[in-house]
């Protein structure tokens, strides 16, 4: 279980030459981190008599932050469970029509599991970075600059997963399905990328 190790033992299995965790994994783990940062950040304006009138707000964004976090761990182990089959299917033997084909077909359906985590990652980190916009808004003011960098965590766990899907949609024969895949890989990119970009920046001037 990845998500059992401490970090040092988790940064020295990332290191070594163990197929997982790999990029996907660290991306989850980088989005628990950003999430981890907010969760600070509200837990530090929570019974603060200078924000009375959000703390409602804020207890609220405390507990999604908690599924948040929670999600992405899940993800960390998941991404390391759907790419075992599909590093089998890799080694799978093709000396024949009967063994092309049907490598062929066991390496479309791996491939399309193995998209599913990352996409999740990226779809989890999308809520983190809406809720790190609320937090910018609405989180004490002392600790803004840790929005900033949790907000950075989350956008890194969301470009670091859609890697992920792509070099795995690039293998895919049914280019229809991995055209699909992509675009909506793209478009979470474009929105939520900016959308991360827009509360760092807020942080940055706020701060100098």
């Amino acid at each position: 279980m990845l998500m059992e190790k401490n970090c040092t033992n988790f940064i020295e299995v990332l290191a070594s030459s163990a197929p997982v965790p790999g990029g996907g994994g660290a991306s989850a783990y980088v989005g628990v981190i950003g999430m981890a940062l907010g969760s600070m950040v509200a837990n530090l304006t929570l019974g603060k008599k200078k924000y009375d009138d959000v703390q409602a707000d804020i207890k609220n964004l405390l507990s999604k932050a908690d599924d948040i976090q929670k999600t992405l761990m899940d993800l960390v182990e998941k991404d390391a469970e759907v790419f075992e089959p599909l590093s089998k299917a890799y080694g799978l033997p093709n000396n024949n029509d009967e063994e092309r084909l049907y490598k062929n077909k066991r390496m479309e359906d791996c491939l399309k599991l193995a998209c599913s985590v990352p996409i999740k990652i990226m779809e989890t980190a999308v809520e983190a970075i809406i809720l790190q916009e609320e937090l910018a808004e609405k989180g004490t003011k002392i600790a803004l600059s840790d929005v900033g960098v949790g907000v950075l965590f989350c956008k890194s766990a969301l470009m670091g997963a859609s890697l992920n899907v792509f070099i795995n949609t690039k293998l895919m024969k049914d280019r229809i399905y991995a055209e699909e895949i992509n675009a909506g890989v793209e478009k979470m990119l474009e929105a939520s990328g900016k959308r991360a970009d827009a509360v760092y920046e807020k942080v940055l001037k706020s701060l100098k």
